[in-house]
């Protein structure tokens, strides 16, 4: 494992994912993991976002996010970009933006 590592990486999530509580389901999966973020949907019906944390838990709700998300949604693609190593947190909790 990456023990210690800290990774950033922001994300955007297609698909029938507004309308379904994805947001809330991705800030508790979020604080589940010990992750820090936000959330938000987009005008275009996607939904962004950022997630930091410890690497291993990082790639664990890169997997939330592409395959699981909440219970009534439908995922059709997840993009991952500017992923980064960090020295610490850059964002405190995790949070819905609007």
């Amino acid at each position: 494992m990456s023990e210690g590592k800290l990774l950033s990486v922001d994300f955007e999530i297609f698909g029938y994912v507004q309308g379904v509580c994805f947001r809330m389901y991705t800030e508790k999966e979020g604080l589940r993991l010990g992750l820090v973020g936000w959330v938000k949907n987009t005008c275009s019906g996607t939904v962004v976002g950022q997630v930091q944390g410890p690497a291993d838990m990082v790639e664990e709700m890169k997997v939330w996010l592409s395959k699981e998300g909440s219970p009534s949604c439908r995922i059709t693609r997840a993009s991952f970009t500017n992923q980064r190593s960090i020295d610490k947190l850059e964002l405190s909790g995790f949070k819905t933006r609007f």
